[in-house]
C-alpha cells in the first residue's frame, strides 16, 4: 500500500506541470485555411499565381504595407484601396494595347521600380565626361 501511495504521489508530481499548460495557439496555414474574402479586384486564381508576391517585390514592402496584420480582407488601410486604384489603372492601361498571347505592357514594377512610392521626376544627366547610359 506505501509502495502504491508512493507511486501515485510521484506521477501527480510529474503529471501536474503537464496540466497546468496553455494550450499551444492554433497554427495558421500560409493561406490563412479558407477560401480568400473580400476580392474586389483580383480573382483567387491570380492569388494563386502568386500576384501579391509580385506585388510585393514591385514596390519593395511587405504584406503589412496594404493589409492590416492579420486580417488580409480588412479595407482599414488606405494604402489597400490605392493599390486597388492601381491595379484597376494598370488593367486598363493593358487593355488599350493590341491583344498579344502573354503579352503584359504595364506593370506595378514599370513604375514603381522597387519602392513604395514611385518617383516622379527623371534623375538629373550624368556630368559631362561621366558614363553614357545605354
Amino acid at each position: 500500500m506505501l509502495v502504491s501511495m508512493r507511486f501515485l504521489a510521484t506521477m501527480l508530481l510529474v503529471l501536474m506541470p503537464l496540466c497546468a499548460q496553455d494550450t499551444p495557439p492554433e497554427q495558421r496555414k500560409g493561406g490563412g485555411g479558407g477560401p480568400p474574402k473580400n476580392l474586389k479586384v483580383l480573382t483567387p486564381e491570380q492569388l494563386q499565381a502568386g500576384i501579391m508576391q509580385q506585388f510585393r517585390l514591385a514596390l519593395g514592402v511587405q504584406c503589412n504595407y496594404c493589409h492590416v496584420r492579420g486580417d488580409n480582407a480588412s479595407d482599414d488601410n488606405p494604402k489597400k484601396i490605392v493599390a486597388r486604384s492601381m491595379i484597376t489603372m494598370a488593367h486598363d492601361i493593358n487593355a488599350k494595347f493590341p491583344v498579344a498571347e502573354g503579352k503584359v505592357y504595364v506593370t506595378c514594377f514599370t513604375c514603381h521600380r522597387g519602392k513604395a512610392t514611385p518617383e516622379t521626376v527623371a534623375p538629373a544627366p550624368p556630368p559631362a565626361g561621366g558614363p553614357q547610359p545605354q
